[in-house]
């Protein structure tokens, strides 16, 4: 079992940054591969970001990519999503959220993080 809790969110102006922080419980962090999903007033929750257990893959959606980088340290259980050159587009619940042991599948969610961007 793992439980993830967000920290970090917050308001900012359009242009700002933000470093988003999910730290996890448990002794089996390091072999979970890592994410962060966001949702947005009457959207869908997408996919943001992701980071394999080792941390040497990444992935990340277009509307980030060039702006946003996710890292994890493995040795304090923490992922982080470090958010820059912010747009009011950003605007969204972040949450973060584990794989199942040995695979890509999501199967742990973190409670979310509000991130306000204001033009």
């Amino acid at each position: 079992q793992v439980q993830l809790v967000e920290s970090g969110g917050g308001s900012v102006q359009a242009g700002g940054s933000l470093r988003l922080s999910c730290a996890a419980s448990g002794r089996t962090f390091s072999r979970h591969s890592m994410g962060w999903f966001r949702q947005a007033p009457g959207k869908e929750r997408e996919f943001i970001a992701s980071i394999s257990w080792s941390g040497v893959t990444t992935a990340f959606a277009d509307s980030v990519k060039g702006r946003f980088t996710i890292s994890r340290d493995n040795a304090k259980n923490t992922v982080y999503l470090e958010m820059n050159s912010l747009k009011p587009e950003d605007t969204a619940v972040y949450y973060c959220a584990a794989s199942a042991l040995g695979t890509v599948t999501i199967e742990y969610w973190g409670q979310g993080t509000q991130v306000t961007v204001s033009s």
